[in-house]
């Protein structure tokens, strides 16, 4: 079974939308600089998808050697009040490896987007927002299931 982190930052009106990225790319290669120009490189593509609010119920997911990461979005009064966000540091490298990003898209925008990543890096992508709970779902309906042996625990 995979481990997932998930961490929420605060967004608009907190921070702009590309502070928030930046602010999601610190946390991201705090133990990994080499990674810093790659992110750097999408903050534009990026910065619009958190602008449109695509984070906010689906994740940015990071994918690496380690456990995942998912990060969402704090959106309005959310934001301002920051209660629900955390944005403490990992106690481990997201990045470590063949790492890799998927963006939450609105599927309007999806096209355009997907492109724009493919000119900068490989390892960032975009899918549709709505994408990831059907992959929840399906990762549920796969996954092993815990049988309990009642007579075995209950012998003397």
């Amino acid at each position: 079974m995979a481990t997932v982190t998930r961490r929420t930052f605060r967004s608009s009106p907190h921070r702009d939308a590309l502070a928030t990225w930046a602010a999601i790319s610190d946390l991201l290669t705090r133990t990994n600089t080499g990674a810093q120009q790659e992110l750097s490189i999408v903050a534009g593509i990026a910065s619009s998808i958190i602008a449109d609010k695509a984070c906010e119920n689906s994740p940015i997911i990071v994918s690496c050697e380690g456990p995942q990461t998912r990060i969402y979005c704090l959106y309005d009064d959310d934001a301002i009040d920051g209660s629900d966000a955390n944005e403490d540091v990992l106690g481990f490298d997201p990045l470590k490896g063949d790492w890799s990003i998927s963006l939450p898209c609105e599927p309007d925008d999806l096209g355009w987007v997907k492109s724009a990543l493919q000119q900068k890096s490989n390892r960032i992508t975009a899918r549709d927002r709505t994408e990831t709970k059907k992959q929840d779902t399906a990762n549920n309906s796969q996954g092993a299931t815990l049988e309990i042996d009642l007579e075995g625990l209950l012998k003397p």
